[in-house]
């Protein structure tokens, strides 16, 4: 089942929503006016009554029975009165009345009981009265003025009506507002969605979004960096297999000539022993890149380290040193370890900074000349690994840590994909590699942490 859209659900909310709060308040005003006209007209009630009872009695009894109807009295222009807004009588403590308004008044019934007000009836009337009786102060006569409760209700009603009225005409007003509202408000969302759909699959632009509301920017931010990463993972898969793709077709194409090269030696054992030698360290070479391009395609992909743990540092140069001791001897280089008395201890991924280690120490002894030695210090912020062979230039230190950048006329093999690994692997712990060339000649790589 399809759900109804964001701005349908906010309109019939908002109607749903006002149409309770009109309802509530309409309650609530009927109950405050009927509380303030009752109050209202309970103390007039009681003033009127208060001035009847301060009246002469001798001056009733005087008086005729009942006063004129106000119809008759004033004919015309007698404004808009209403005939059971208010009524009154005069009685005897025993029950005759001596006066009356002559309209409602003369058919109250006598109920005194105390002072105060009550509910009553007329004389064939079922209609609920509003009375106040009150004695005179000689206590000869008790007054009552009465009023219909019809009348109060009536006239709460024609207030509550005469308020609400205008907003039940203004809400069609409020709806048709709320529409555009709403469709005005929502329409960013509108163009960011026509912008993804338009959108091309390798697009790593950000989203154009004027006029923005604040509570949907977080949404397009994040969309944003996404677009970002994404397109910066596209980048290094491209890079990655334009980079393999050229690395690789110079020991393919160097394995496939010493296969010829074997197959044309039929009866010459030292060709084919000779082509056989070169095919295999070109199956060497191929697989150290293949192995060194899945390694800086797995640490541009990674953004957080995973598996961390506590790494000393002095028992992890030591492994290094012990596992490249038989390559240093092979070709006359000597490895010197030089280890602080304190132990240096940091948070990192083993695998990892042993692969940084094993670059290090592959990069020294490969560029190092027989006889010569590669020195590797501990330090508490960091380590070096130098050695005492040629160095390079001033223009060429600059590109060191380059991916498949070797320098020219470098005659040992190589990928150029070492030093730019060890650089990935710092990055990712958070430290820093510098190159250099040594005062004293060698060259020098430099990894610091804070």
């Amino acid at each position: 089942m399809r759900r109804m859209s964001l701005r349908l659900r906010l309109i019939i909310g908002f109607i749903l929503l006002t149409l309770l709060c009109w309802g509530a308040a309409s309650i609530e005003s009927w109950y405050q006016t009927r509380h303030k006209i009752n109050e209202l007209f309970d103390t007039q009630q009681m003033l009127f009554a208060k001035r009847l009872a301060t009246m002469n009695p001798e001056d009733l009894s005087q008086q005729p029975h009942s006063l004129p109807k106000t119809k008759k009295m004033v004919r015309h222009h007698r404004g808009e009165q209403e005939d059971d807004a208010l009524a009154f009588a005069v009685f005897t403590r025993d029950g005759k009345m001596v006066l009356n308004d002559g309209d409602d008044g003369k058919d109250f019934l006598f109920n005194y009981q105390q002072n105060g007000f009550t509910d009553g009836q007329l004389r064939g009337d079922d209609d609920l009265w509003r009375m106040v009786w009150l004695a005179t102060p000689d206590q000869r006569y008790v007054v009552v003025v009465g009023q219909e409760w019809e009348y109060r209700d009536d006239m709460t009603r024609d207030i509550v009506q005469t308020n609400l009225t205008p907003w039940l005409f203004a809400l069609p007003v409020m709806l048709v507002l709320l529409f555009w509202l709403v469709t005005r408000e929502l329409s960013p969302l509108k163009r960011i969605a026509l912008q993804l759909q338009q959108r091309s699959p390798d697009d790593g632009s950000p989203l154009t979004t004027p006029h923005l509301p604040q509570e949907v920017r977080p949404i397009v931010d994040a969309l944003n960096a996404l677009f970002a990463r994404i397109n910066q993972m596209l980048l290094r898969e491209r890079r990655f297999t334009s980079d393999a793709a050229h690395e690789l077709r110079s020991p393919l194409a160097a394995l496939k000539v010493q296969t010829e090269v074997v197959q044309l030696a039929h009866d010459d054992p030292q060709m084919r022993h000779h082509a056989l030698q070169n095919l295999d360290a070109g199956i060497d070479r191929a697989t150290r890149l293949v192995d060194q391009l899945l390694t800086l395609s797995r640490l541009d992909a990674e953004a957080t380290l995973e598996n961390s743990q506590r790494i000393d540092f002095q028992q992890l140069l030591q492994q290094a040193v012990i596992d490249h001791y038989n390559k240093a001897q092979q070709v006359g280089v000597e490895l010197k370890l030089h280890l602080p008395s304190e132990a240096v201890e940091r948070n990192g991924h083993l695998l990892l900074l042993t692969l940084m280690t094993r670059n290090l120490l592959d990069n020294a002894i490969r560029y190092s000349d027989t006889g010569s030695t590669v020195d590797i210090t501990l330090r508490n912020n960091g380590f070096d690994v130098a050695d005492n062979g040629p160095g390079i230039s001033e223009e060429d230190l600059a590109r060191v840590g380059e991916r498949f950048w070797r320098p020219p006329g470098q005659e040992k093999s190589g990928s150029g994909l070492g030093l730019s690994i060890v650089t990935n692997i710092a990055e990712l712990h958070g430290m820093h590699v510098h190159f250099a060339n040594r005062p004293e000649g060698g060259f020098i790589a430099v990894v610091s942490w804070n």
